[in-house]
């Protein structure tokens, strides 16, 4: 184990004891290791305080040129993970991609710092890749409408994933919280959910559902305990926990059959974007989706269009809803 391995060890055991979820702990181990593999082979740098803002400015232009999944940390990665098969397979990284390969090497790099365990601090200066703003994905009314009805509620799992659905847009949950929730995080008398598991930064929150939904998962609960005995609220048939990607294949597949292009994430973008349109507050909303910060919710999910921003200055403009 040469230096820097070792530090990035230390450094994970710092990120255990700080009770990251696990997919933060997965982002930055991948990140570092292809890092670190890259500043051995390119620059034979093998020690921390070796790394300079130049070996680092060198990596994020290598990141845009070498294209997704053309590197990996093992060989047993590829093994498993079968990278030239995929559709993706040397397409160009986005900016928000590298962005996050940039912050997670800030990070560790800032942790060594402070630590004294480096005098110098190679990433001080170097900047995020500027990026275009996308607009995410909206679903309207009709079409969630449509979504709805696609699902086959006579087959155990089409119902299964019709509730989930649901679920997704009228909390903002994130879908593997949704999936790990037991039947007794649920207060259906106060239209309460407990995430307790999967939750991204480990703390447990609440988040509400309205009574139409309260209506749906009542429902649910009875035909689930007729056919499947299981504490998870969405089991399998089998009363097993759903992978995630089991769940956004089969919603992909759904929606196709009316010609959406739906995600499961889209619905957490479109409860926060109609959260505001119906006359939320953002510091309300920032908890309901167990942000960090006010910013992460501004930067993550205020995508409105022009329209709506007007219909918004209509319907709160002082001057509209006064007598004068």
């Amino acid at each position: 184990m040469n230096n820097l391995e070792f530090k990035i060890d230390n450094f994970m055991l710092y990120c255990t004891s700080k009770n990251l979820s696990k997919g933060t702990m997965k982002s930055y181990e991948q990140t570092l290791k292809l890092f670190i593999l890259y500043m051995k082979e390119q620059f034979k740098v093998e020690k921390a305080e070796e790394i300079e803002t130049g070996h680092i400015r060198q990596y994020i232009k290598y990141l845009k040129e070498r294209g997704k999944y053309t590197i990996w940390s093992s060989n047993e990665n590829v093994k498993t993970n079968n990278p030239t098969g995929r559709t993706d397979y040397k397409k160009e990284i986005s900016p928000a991609t590298i962005n996050n390969y940039i912050r997670n090497i800030k990070v560790f790099i800032n942790f060594l710092y402070e630590e004294n365990e480096i005098l110098n601090n190679p990433v001080k200066r170097i900047e995020y890749v500027k990026a275009e703003r996308k607009m995410k994905a909206t679903i309207t009314s009709d079409e969630f409408k449509q979504l709805i009805k696609a699902f086959d509620n006579t087959k155990f799992y089409e119902y299964r994933n019709q509730i989930v659905t649901i679920l997704l847009l009228d909390t903002g949950c994130r879908l593997g919280e949704c999936l790990a929730l037991m039947v007794e995080d649920i207060d259906l008398m106060n239209r309460v959910v407990t995430l307790k598991r999967n939750v991204k930064n480990n703390k447990p929150r609440n988040v509400y559902f309205s009574f139409k939904t309260a209506s749906k998962l009542r429902r649910w609960m009875n035909y689930k305990d007729r056919y499947v005995q299981s504490e998870l609220l969405f089991p399998t048939n089998r009363g097993t926990h759903i992978l995630v990607t089991s769940f956004e294949k089969q919603l992909k597949d759904t929606g196709r059959r009316v010609g959406l292009e739906v995600h499961p994430h889209q619905l957490r973008n479109n409860f926060a974007r109609y959260y505001m349109l119906n006359g939320g507050d953002i510091y309300t909303l920032s908890k309901i989706l167990g942000h960090s910060s006010i910013q992460v919710t501004e930067t993550c999910y205020m995508d409105l269009t022009n329209d709506e921003i007007r219909k918004k200055y209509i319907k709160h403009s002082p001057l509209e809803n006064w007598s004068i």
